[in-house]
């Protein structure tokens, strides 16, 4: 049976009943070698390299990738367990993964500085002089004696400064005992700005800065926008299986 004709061994799956054991990237990949192999070995050198370059240790690796997964923008839940797993054996600990999704966690603070930023363009001039701060704020308080307030932060201190303080306090409290080094911390916090559905401009040359006054290379810093771009082949992970899906229910034997 040539190409054109034979069913893949997803399909057969489908139609036999068999349950699945594979993940959906390892079904992809196999639809992706039936259906057009050539570009399957292709995609497969590119989505691999940032794991093979050793230019970051492979822990770093899975931790980042770890990251892109668990981010609010691109929840993936069975990524973020492939890639836990994978931290995990290339001996990541528990606190240092836990640390990952608490960054993880805090990216939807960008609502706020987005959506806080317009509101006060659209509130009338005597609304803005009637707000007064009258609630007590030490942690944004301490933050700004410290030299480590950050502008973006100023609109939500206007339009609610208790909560911004627990907001800052929420955030202060991802690391307190420093389990992760600095630098990494910063490789992470490129991942989440750059990544695919944040992109995030002023963040993400912000973390880069502060990478590299950490010690992070020109190189590894690539790595981290390699991951990132890396992440666009979920498209591959969750949409193939739906097609070989629906040419199943069509009694279609899937085509190149």
């Amino acid at each position: 049976m040539d190409d054109s004709t034979r069913e893949s061994d997803t399909t057969q799956r489908m139609r036999t009943g068999q349950p699945r054991e594979t993940s959906s990237w390892e079904q992809a990949v196999e639809e992706l070698r039936e259906w057009d192999p050539i570009w399957a070995e292709t995609c497969l050198k590119m989505t691999t390299n940032p794991s093979t370059s050793a230019v970051l240790p492979r822990k770093t690796v899975e931790l980042i990738s770890v990251a892109l997964n668990a981010a609010t923008a691109g929840l993936n839940p069975e990524g973020a367990r492939r890639h836990i797993r994978a931290a995990l054996a290339e001996g990541a600990t528990r606190e240092e993964i836990l640390m990952v999704i608490k960054m993880a966690s805090m990216m939807s603070i960008h609502s706020c500085t987005l959506g806080g930023t317009i509101l006060l363009e659209e509130l009338s001039p005597d609304l803005l002089e009637n707000r007064r701060q009258t609630q007590a704020t030490p942690t944004c308080d301490k933050m700004r004696a410290s030299g480590r307030w950050n502008p973006a932060w100023d609109t939500l201190f206007y339009l609610d400064p208790l909560w911004t303080d627990e907001l800052i306090a929420a955030g202060l409290g991802i690391d307190p005992s420093g389990v992760v080094p600095a630098k990494l911390v910063e490789l992470l916090s490129i991942a989440f700005h750059a990544s695919p559905l944040h992109k995030d401009a002023v963040g993400t040359r912000r973390h880069i800065k502060a990478a590299m006054r950490a010690g992070a290379s020109a190189e590894e810093v690539i790595e981290v926008l390699k991951l990132c771009v890396v992440e666009g082949v979920r498209a591959c992970n969750l949409v193939l299986p739906i097609l070989a899906e629906e040419l199943a229910n069509r009694g279609a034997a899937p085509t190149r």
